[in-house]
């Protein structure tokens, strides 16, 4: 099956949160473990165990599992590995972009099935260029993997780029958002060709629906509100993934208590489907 059809799948199954794992270091000093590669790994590992069985899709972010080193990507590489094995699909956050061979090889790390820290998805900056995404989008194609491509950032500085109006009308995340639509176009039941559309960014005047899915980070602890949800994606609410990270970390380091934390999460958002 596609990305699209197996995420549509596990939403209809488990709910839409998309929980984070990020072990920043004061997330790691809040659950009393050190911050080397053993409270890295106690930490992902009871995070896993806690939320894999519960949410659609773990993202976990890279980069806090590269500071390590290489002893920090196997951990990254069972959390990838306990994840499917409860249920959950695995969206990587890496942000990738580049051109050429070298976006190519981004995308035979992550989304060839061969690759060691193969996943089901992974995030991607678009601003080099849209079509230098060409060959993540067409190994995505190749062995049914999914993309998230940044469109509408929360961060302050997002607009200097993302809001640049374009040739003709329209902004630079409008354009982003239409080639998205046309990759998904005619896909069935959601194509596999995400943005990423922050959950605390107001009113966007664009259109939002790309017939795929919608990541929203910013969801919890960082101010997004389901009703932010619904007044931002309006009739597209039911294909966002609202993503938490330290609003469910934070209820760490019992694996029980962060299940609970993920289940109540999911039952508020039950109102976007």
């Amino acid at each position: 099956m596609t990305f699209g059809t197996r995420l549509h799948a596990a939403i209809a199954e488990r709910g839409p949160l998309c929980a984070g794992i990020d072990p920043h270091a004061s997330l790691l000093r809040e659950w009393g473990l050190d911050d080397d590669v053993a409270g890295l790994e106690r930490f992902a590992l009871t995070a896993v165990e806690g939320l894999a069985p519960h949410v659609s899709v773990i993202k976990p972010q890279s980069a806090f599992y590269e500071r390590f080193g290489s002893r920090g990507i196997a951990v990254l590489e069972r959390v990838v590995a306990d994840s499917r094995a409860a249920g959950a699909l695995v969206l990587l956050d890496v942000k990738r972009g580049d051109i050429g061979s070298t976006s190519q090889a981004y995308a035979d790390a992550y989304l060839d099935p061969s690759s060691p820290l193969a996943v089901d998805a992974i995030t991607a900056s678009p601003f080099l260029g849209f079509g230098s995404l060409d060959p993540m989008v067409e190994t995505a194609r190749r062995h049914d993997a999914g993309l998230f491509v940044l469109a509408l950032t929360s961060n302050k500085e997002g607009p200097e780029v993302q809001h640049a109006r374009v040739d003709g009308d329209g902004t630079v995340a409008g354009r982003m958002l239409d080639h998205l639509r046309e990759l998904n176009r005619g896909a069935e039941p959601l194509g596999s060709f995400g943005a990423v559309v922050g959950a605390t960014i107001g009113e966007t005047g664009e259109r939002l629906d790309v017939n795929g899915p919608l990541l929203a980070p910013g969801y919890g602890a960082q101010g997004g509100t389901v009703a932010d949800l619904r007044r931002i994606f309006g009739t597209a609410a039911g294909a966002v993934l609202p993503s938490s990270s330290r609003g469910l970390l934070g209820a760490g380091p019992d694996a029980k208590a962060l299940g609970e934390a993920a289940r109540r999460a999911n039952d508020e958002l039950a109102v976007l489907r």
